[in-house]
């Protein structure tokens, strides 16, 4: 650090400083990566919880080919093509013209009605319909519309995968979520404020015999699909303090608490910090290949390493100290 007598600190005393430390400099030691991170993709459920939606949502494309197999007396490939959380203000910006004559069947559950939808391009409707009835010279000849007989059946197929989507309501015997009586066209069937978090899952299905497949998309908001598949659900018989309890700490859980990052800390007497001029050094009490610590209050609860996003600085976790866990047992 300056002195009364100098104005800044060489290359070589800061050198010397650093080695009277046990420092020494490492080839491209000063060099930390940054990964680039999109934060603006939400991340509603946790990597514990994407695993049971991932084991619901595969049994839930084996059961929607058996549904298919059974209206037609054909064999039906399903398969779970992507799973994704979306912001809906992202369906808002994106382009809707090529959307415009896809077919959409909402469903509602006992929370909100509509909760989501099954989105079906036109050609994709076509496609289904067409081998759902086995009429092969309509599937090899390009056409715009369903007849009246195809759309009641496209009806059917899509109510029924909303209904091996949904699990049954623990001791009423309803499905969770039930389709409207038919389709929109047009538009967006939800009227949502931009914000709110939705899970998307596209599933690839391909008759037996045919030569391609389609796709067949359903959206949902992803509290409801938490709510339904009991991630968190509570179960019928508990008591009403345990729903109590329960709701509060799902209260605090969503309660906004400032937290910030501590790169080191050195300490240093009343007349150096006096004394602090541009361009002093100051040496920090942690190694450059340390972790950084995530601080709520005067409580470490993260560790990680700096990252960087559109221009701003970043953190990326790598040793989360405060689990979930943790939480509720305290």
């Amino acid at each position: 650090m300056n002195g009364l007598d100098t104005n800044n600190l060489s290359k070589e005393k800061i050198q010397q400083l650093l080695a009277s430390l046990g420092s020494r400099p490492a080839e491209d030691a000063t060099q930390i990566e940054a990964v680039e991170y999109n934060w603006r993709q939400p991340r509603y459920f946790s990597g514990e919880q994407l695993k049971l939606l991932k084991d619901f949502i595969e049994k839930v494309a084996v059961a929607f080919a058996e549904r298919l197999a059974s209206f037609s007396q054909n064999t039906f490939n399903v398969i779970v093509s992507s799973t994704t959380e979306h912001c809906w203000n992202e369906f808002l910006i994106s382009p809707q013209e090529s959307k415009k004559n896809d077919y959409y069947l909402t469903f509602g559950s006992e929370h909100r009605n509509p909760c989501g939808f099954i989105d079906l391009a036109s050609q994709a409707a076509i496609a289904l319909s067409t081998q759902l009835l086995g009429d092969t010279e309509s599937e090899s000849s390009p056409r715009k519309n369903l007849s009246e007989l195809e759309e009641s059946l496209l009806l059917d197929t899509a109510s029924a995968l909303i209904e091996v989507f949904s699990p049954i309501n623990r001791g009423c015997g309803k499905y969770a979520f039930q389709p409207a009586k038919s389709f929109v066209r047009g538009q967006l069937p939800l009227e949502l404020q931009g914000t709110e978090e939705l899970f998307k899952v596209i599933f690839a299905i391909k008759k037996a015999d045919a030569a391609d497949s389609f796709e067949i998309c359903i959206l949902i908001l992803c509290s409801e699909l938490e709510r339904a598949t009991g991630i968190i659900t509570a179960t019928g018989d508990e008591s009403s303090a345990k729903k109590t309890s329960q709701a509060i700490v799902e209260h605090i859980e969503r309660i906004p608490v400032p937290v910030g990052v501590r790169l080191a800390s050195t300490t240093l007497s009343f007349e150096e910090i006096m004394n602090l001029q541009v361009d002093d050094v100051l040496v920090l009490d942690k190694k450059i290949d340390e972790p950084i610590e995530l601080l709520a209050g005067s409580r470490t609860v993260c560790r990680g390493r700096p990252a960087k996003s559109e221009g701003e600085y970043a953190i990326i976790i790598t040793e989360p100290l405060y689990t979930t866990s943790q939480n509720k047992a305290n």
